[in-house]
């Protein structure tokens, strides 16, 4: 950080905020024991809120406004989830790196059960075009935005698409 005593008062507050109620990580752990969940929310919150931590921070870091990286943090962790949720579907074991299947098994939310494999991945493509479109105006923001895409396509490859079908 640039100026390290302020810089960590103003890390704290975005830091708890991405672990605790109402819309941390452990809200979005929590809400895997309900029945009925707002899908989009419980992503925002299990791994989103994580997303929107580390890119707000890294604005903090430079001396930075952290408020426009909120939403690429928001979309990242949202598509991040829904890819998590069609690779298990769709991906075998050796190929996924652990166990798939697993959502079902333990009967967590999933977008591909909310809205079907190929809503999954139009989603999830939407919201990465989302992310790639709500990098603020920097240095190096076509490079955020080609890694973004580069990142995207390792996590979810085009050859997803085909189970889609």
């Amino acid at each position: 950080c640039r100026n390290a005593p302020g810089c960590l008062e103003n890390l704290l507050p975005i830091i708890t905020a991405s672990i605790g109620p109402p819309s941390g990580i452990i809200a979005g752990q929590a809400w895997e024991s309900e029945r009925e969940i707002d899908l989009g929310q419980y992503h925002r919150s299990k791994t989103g809120a994580l997303f929107v931590a580390a890119a707000k921070a890294g604005a903090v870091s430079v001396g930075g406004d952290p408020c426009p990286w909120g939403v690429l943090g928001e979309r990242l962790g949202e598509a991040y989830q829904i890819a998590d949720d069609v690779r298990d579907r769709v991906m075998d074991p050796a190929s996924l790196g652990k166990p798939s299947g697993q959502d079902d098994f333990h009967g967590r939310p999933n977008v591909v059960d909310s809205l079907g494999l190929q809503g999954a991945v139009d989603q999830l493509r939407g919201l990465i075009q989302d992310a790639v479109d709500s990098i603020p105006s920097c240095s190096g923001a076509s490079d955020l935005q080609r890694l973004v895409l580069a990142q995207a396509e390792r996590l979810a490859p085009k050859d997803l698409a085909k189970f889609a079908v």
